[in-house]
């Protein structure tokens, strides 16, 4: 009876455990003999994609019941293809999965205008994150460091679509530094964004670190491109330095931002980049589900997370693939905590909007 008694005050690791109160019964794993499948929004080899099969691989070692796991990938419309499959099509018996980028970010500016409420989806985790911007150094008049950046001639930014998270940030920076450019978007992806960048057709975009320490850095040890900054965390008050920058020499927008203008950043531009820092970089990753998903699906997912990030091979697995650990939240009061992210002011909103529109 102790055993059955500690069992039904364990809270949320009872839940995670989907176990009974009853001494000595334990319920089947919700998971077991079923397949899920992980709905990625975006297109095989960019940021996401090589996050979620590494998440696919590693969490499926911890999943109770052993359910088959498969990626399946869902680009287009920024983000937006997967997210509403997920919302409006995707079976909502926990077998469908989503591990998403940018949405969150199209939601909380757009509010009412998606066919899916984001704040009506239950999630799982969510991972904060960052971005590298970076240029080619055969720019005009030639880009060895970040300072030249003002000067740069010709500029081309590649993109995947003009209300894209990635692309509105990097166009918001350059605009606050007053840098020229010309942005062409509809890549399909980010690796379509990086070859474009390895021909020359653009010349400037932004990465995950993950990507970055794999694919950019040896373009960098090559002279072929320079990092110029990053995004700084923050968190609705103050700045920080995300653990994904860990080893890397490379100052933040802000610090750029202060060096070149003698100034704070401030204005309607500034304030939507930081609504894109708190709700976009704040939930670079979501782990999904459909509306009203049964509620041992999400626990035996947020149970898996917990166990997969203290799993040594995943540890290994990460640090060999990207130089750090991705981290999770995943608790009873992600889902909370997410839709608290999407709330942005009206004003940021309509400014984001007119700007997404004619920029």
């Amino acid at each position: 009876m102790v055993a059955g008694r500690i069992a039904c005050t364990a809270g949320l690791y009872a839940l995670l455990a989907a176990v009974t109160c009853t001494p000595g019964v334990a319920q089947d794993a919700f998971y077991k003999g079923k397949q899920i499948t992980i709905l990625v929004n975006f297109a095989p080899g960019g940021p996401t994609d090589v996050e979620a099969r590494l998440f696919t691989r590693s969490i499926g070692r911890h999943i109770d019941g052993n359910p088959v796991l498969i990626v399946r990938n869902m680009d287009g419309a920024g983000g937006m293809t997967g997210a509403n499959y997920l919302g409006e099509i995707a079976p909502r018996d926990g077998t469908y999965v989503g591990y998403f980028s940018s949405v969150a970010w199209l939601y909380s500016v757009m509010p009412g205008q998606r066919r899916v409420a984001l704040d009506q989806f239950d999630f799982a985790a969510y991972q904060p994150g960052t971005a590298i911007h970076y240029v080619r150094t055969d720019v005009k008049p030639g880009i060895k460091s970040v300072d030249q950046i003002l000067g740069a001639e010709d500029l081309v930014v590649g993109g995947l679509s003009r209300d894209n998270a990635k692309d509105v940030m990097m166009r918001l920076a350059l605009d606050m530094l007053g840098v020229h450019y010309k942005y062409v978007t509809a890549y399909v992806g980010s690796q379509g964004v990086r070859l474009a960048l390895q021909r020359g057709e653009v010349n400037y975009y932004a990465e995950s670190p993950a990507v970055y320490r794999t694919q950019i850095e040896p373009l960098v040890k090559q002279g072929q491109v320079i990092p110029l900054y990053y995004d700084p965390g923050y968190d609705g008050q103050s700045f920080s330095v995300p653990k994904q920058m860990d080893g890397l020499e490379i100052p933040s927008f802000l610090d750029v931002y202060r060096k070149f203008k003698s100034a704070e950043p401030s204005g309607l531009q500034w304030e939507s980049y930081l609504a894109a820092l708190s709700v976009n970089n704040g939930t670079q990753r979501i782990v999904a589900l459909p509306p009203h998903s049964p509620p041992g699906a999400i626990a035996a997912l947020q149970k898996a997370i917990h166990e997969m990030q203290n799993d040594p091979a995943y540890i290994a697995d990460a640090t060999k693939a990207f130089g750090y650990v991705p981290e999770y939240v995943a608790d009873g009061d992600t889902s909370d905590r997410v839709r608290k992210m999407l709330n942005v002011k009206p004003d940021v909103q309509a400014f984001m909007q007119k700007y997404m529109a004619e920029h």
